[in-house]
């Protein structure tokens, strides 16, 4: 359907929008800047702070931007003595109870109300009473909370209901003593931080970051989250070499995922910093098993030769937590170096037949956002893609959408969806199956699904109208994530357009797979290799157990460098510049904020500086654009995309993946019907549902050296885990409390190995 387009004069000047713009955002869109508080373009329309007036002819009194849509003709003035009166009397009722301490407070420099306010100049206070104080805490290990410096704009409130469906805080008593609070004194939820991100005032803050600088202090940088193949957008704040804080993009420039993170991105980035971050080269002492610190010149030096007596017997291992450049660079490694071509990614899942038999394109998450009928097959989102979650849960709430949830769990998301077909414990071959061709009666009783269950199911597929977007979870079989890539185009029609989506567990999985076409399976590169380069850890270690020389890049000392015989520090995200690659094929910026720390360097150099060592210059000149140039030259999807063209994070660049045609899947279908013949008709289904946190600790061990986490191990926080704010850390007759932390931190400490 083509847009329709008027026009809307605005302070004289006419502009050519969309038919049913809302007014504020088309005067933003056109430099023209509208204060308001209340306001969020991604929630629902709040219209209590009044701030937004502007007077549009033929109407008899100022109106609120926020909830004007643009018709034909409009005639919109923005700014006049008349709307400025009307702002002034609003931003004084603001200030009310609002305690005037921006030099102190730790959004100064950053508070949407002081930048209003400055603006005028000066604005009269006429309010003489004594304000209502409401005494500071801690709602939880990462988020303080100020109740005086709040304006009751309600963001934190549609932000936690809207985008994370958890309903944690929200506005409690009425009129002058409403206050924004929560249900039993602390967050009883996922503790991502959106409502810190949304606050427009100080009221509530960052309890990691509080008090340790002044924002404009830091040095920002915008670059790619590392926990989630989301691939969300965010800024690191750093300073003299330390990184303080992360948040998302700015707050109208916003890249994919707007102001969006999760409590990974957000909060789990004092690994970078870490003790216990290794240091230097270390190279194990045959004689007592120990590690001792080595010269970067003298680790490669003997890398190096020990490579060349192995030859083809070397085995090269990359994360898919590497950039593009650092996991191309190992698989030129495996294939001009040693010669041995025995290369593979350490995923969970191989992601190969997803791709080898796309039959539609990927998706985009704005298309999941405004899409029609929404298949999530497997998964669990609100853990490992938080932001697609979000995404669907704006689209059933704010747009309409149709869910249907495919699981054999009862996972959040259940909660908005149309329909459920829970399945029994590991049926999605059989739903795969199913899925491709009409379902039968045995291929039903395997997935514990009635006839009009499914029927159901496959009418809303087969006369949707609109989008249609199909979420595969990364964990399925190979088959039967082959079997549903192929056959998505069976759905399009006139009518709609199909779309897949892969949801990958970790953050370039789809990149690390685009990177490597011909790459072995993992067990069979570690089985049949005598000697390892390992970029990464293992998610299982012990396979390590008996080979003759282990070479591993990383950070921190894992169950994988427990098996190395050279370890090499590699640099963080934050210290590396190259390029990650999301579930929806965006090509994504990872820039340096800070120089590598220690001795400590990116992955893809350390490699060079091995093959140079061995004889094979790559020709990067130590580049990482002149990387991303050789990947461009080689990867059919990445032809002519240079760094330049990814500059504008809020204008991606996608991979073009290759469309297959009908794929004979005749082999998959056949080990897909082998496999359901061996599943039970009669199991138990499962119905607890998990609990929104459970893996935070679990997802890397990145996480496990952030501090906060220790507290959130077991999910939702405990009143008595609590950090206290220094207004509460006395008694009444002013007596220090004993305040005791120990049995907080020691949360989960056991499952954390």
């Amino acid at each position: 359907m083509s847009t329709e387009f008027i026009k809307v004069t605005i302070n004289e000047k006419e502009f050519e929008v969309e038919k049913g713009a809302l007014l504020i955002d088309v005067c933003r869109e056109n430099a023209y800047n509208i204060p308001s508080f209340c306001y969020y373009k991604d929630l629902e329309l709040q219209a209590s702070c009044r701030m937004c007036l502007v007077r549009i002819e033929k109407m008899p009194k100022l109106q609120t931007s926020c909830t004007i849509k643009c018709t034909d003709g409009m005639i919109v003035t923005t700014a006049s003595p008349e709307i400025e009166k009307a702002q002034r009397a609003m931003g004084e009722f603001l200030l009310v109870n609002h305690p005037l301490d921006c030099p102190v407070c730790d959004r100064g420099g950053e508070c949407e109300l002081q930048e209003v306010i400055f603006d005028w100049g000066d604005v009269e206070e006429r309010f003489t009473e004594k304000k209502n104080a409401q005494p500071e805490k801690y709602l939880s290990p990462i988020v303080a909370n100020d109740p005086q410096r709040c304006i009751l704009c309600k963001r934190c409130t549609r932000v936690c209901n809207e985008w994370m469906g958890e309903d944690a805080i929200e506005a409690g008593n009425r009129g002058s003593n409403t206050v924004i609070g929560t249900y039993g004194g602390w967050l009883n939820c996922s503790q991502c931080g959106n409502c810190i991100e949304v606050c427009p005032t100080g009221t509530l803050l960052d309890g990691v970051y509080r008090h340790e600088t002044r924002p404009w202090e830091l040095d920002q940088t915008i670059t790619t989250d590392v926990y989630s193949s989301d691939g969300m957008q965010l800024s690191i704040g750093s300073r003299a070499g330390v990184v303080h804080r992360i948040v998302a993009r700015d707050r109208y420039v916003n890249g994919l995922n707007g102001e969006f993170l999760d409590v990974k991105a957000r909060f789990a980035h004092e690994f970078i910093n870490h003790k216990d971050r290794i240091k230097t080269p270390l190279i194990r002492y045959k004689e007592g098993g120990k590690f001792i610190p080595a010269t970067w010149d003298e680790a490669i030096s003997l890398i190096a030769g020990e490579l060349k007596e192995y030859g083809s017997d070397v085995g090269v291992v990359a994360s898919p937590r590497l950039t593009n450049e650092s996991v191309f660079t190992l698989k030129r490694f495996a294939n001009e170096v040693v010669g041995s071509g025995n290369f593979a990614i350490a995923d969970r899942y191989d992601l190969s037949p997803f791709f080898d038999n796309l039959s539609v394109p990927l998706n985009t998450h704005k298309q999941i956002r405004t899409a029609k009928t929404i298949l999530l097959i497997g998964g669990e989102p609100e853990e490992q893609q938080t932001y697609v979650a979000k995404q669907i849960r704006q689209a059933v709430r704010n747009g309409g959408a149709t869910l249907i949830v495919v699981n054999d769990t009862p996972i959040r998301l259940t909660d908005q969806a149309k329909q459920f077909i829970h399945i029994n414990p590991g049926s999605y071959d059989a739903f795969a199956l199913a899925f491709a061709d009409a379902a039968d009666d045995g291929l039903l009783k395997k997935l514990g699904v009635g006839h009009s269950e499914f029927e159901q199911f496959a009418n809303t597929i087969n006369n949707a109208d609109g989008d249609l977007v199909i979420l595969v979870d990364g964990g399925l079989s190979t088959e039967a994530q082959a079997v549903l890539a192929n056959s998505a185009a069976n759905f399009a029609a006139e009518c709609r357009r199909v779309l897949l989506h892969p949801l990958p567990a970790y953050n370039n999985s789809v990149g690390a797979n685009d990177m490597s076409p011909g790459k072995k399976p993992l067990g069979d590169v570690l089985k049949t290799s005598k000697a390892l380069l390992i970029g990464g850890s293992l998610q299982d270690a012990s396979v390590l157990e008996g080979k003759e020389f282990v070479v591993v890049q990383e950070l921190f000392e894992t169950a994988t460098t427990a098996y190395a015989d050279v370890i090499l520090p590699a640099a963080s995200f934050a210290e590396v510049d190259g390029t990650f690659t999301n579930n929806t094929g965006f090509v994504q910026r990872v820039r340096k904020a800070i120089d590598p720390l220690h001795q400590s360097k990116a992955d893809w150099i350390i490699t060079t500086l091995i093959a140079r060592e061995m004889g094979v210059d790559f020709g990067y000149d130590f580049s990482a654009s002149g990387v991303f140039r050789s990947i461009a030259d080689s990867i059919p999807a990445y032809a002519g995309i240079r760094y330049p063209a990814l500059k504008d994070e809020s204008n991606p660049v996608q991979v073009k993946h290759a469309i297959s045609g009908k794929n004979d899947l005749t082999s998959e279908i056949n080990a897909l019907r082998t496999r359901i013949d061996g599943l039970s008709d009669s199991v138990t289904k499962i119905s607890t549902a998990p609990k929104i946190g459970h893996k935070l600790h679990r997802l890397t061990t990145m996480t496990s050296k952030t501090p906060q986490f220790h507290l959130l191990a077991h999910g939702n926080p405990k009143p008595e885990n609590l950090l206290l704010a220094p207004l509460a850390q006395f008694e009444l007759d002013g007596t220090p409390k004993v305040i005791e932390m120990a049995e907080a931190a020691a949360v989960g400490a056991g499952d954390r190995e």
